[in-house]
This record gives C-alpha cells, structure tokens and sequence, in this order.
C-alpha cells in the first residue's frame, strides 16, 4: 500500500486517490467522477434492440409455424392423393371384371344374339 496510489470509493460518487505514502484524511484530494451517459445511451439502445428483436423472433416464431403448418397440410394431401389413386386403381379393376361379366352373360343369352330377320319372316 505505500508508495503506490491507491483508489477507494466512499459514496460512488467520488474517488479518492492518495497522493503521498502515508495514508491519513487530511491528504486526501476528492475528485469528482465524471458521471457517463454511456450506460443510459446503452440501456436505451438495448431496449430498441430488444424490442426489435422481440418483434423479429416473433415473426420467425410465426412464419416457422405457419411452415410447420404448410408442411402437415401437404403431407395430408399427399396421402390424400395416394389414397384416391388406390380406390381409382381398384374400381378400373372391378369395373374390368364387370364388364368383361356382362360380355360373357350377352353372349351366352339368346336375347343378345344376331339373327337373321330374313329367315324369322318365312
């Protein structure tokens, strides 16, 4: 401690240095600190870009929803359409099997059969 400076605050309003190697209060000098803006300017800027980023990750927070939201409704549709395709697939099918039923009823049936009106006549 002696024979260097030493600084102590008192009231956080000023600083006292020592300016000789024995410490008593008579030899005290108070000088006053420089009270800083930089602190205030740095809450007030802090508070803009808090605000901006609120703002900004609120939109983020939206627009990632409205994805999300995006993205399940095209996974839904998608497996809509695979599912129409199947039931597509599957009545081409039955519909082949009826037809080609109807084609071997007609066929076996006489009312289906060509005749030759000609003959019938005489």
């Amino acid at each position: 401690m002696e024979g260097s400076s030493k600084e102590e605050e008192e009231d956080g309003t000023f600083t006292n240095i020592s300016l000789t190697d024995d410490i008593d209060d008579s030899s005290r000098i108070l000088y006053p600190r420089p009270k800083s803006l930089l602190p205030e300017m740095m809450n007030a800027d802090m508070d803009a870009v808090d605000a901006e980023n609120q703002v900004e990750l609120e939109e983020k927070t939206r627009l990632i929803n409205q994805v999300l939201e995006l993205q399940h409704t095209l996974e839904d549709l998608s497996a809509r359409v695979d599912a129409v395709k199947e039931e597509n697939l599957k009545l081409k099918s039955e519909n082949q099997v009826l037809g080609q039923y109807i084609e071997n009823l007609m066929s076996a049936s006489s009312v289906f059969q060509t005749t030759d009106t000609k003959s019938k006549r005489k």
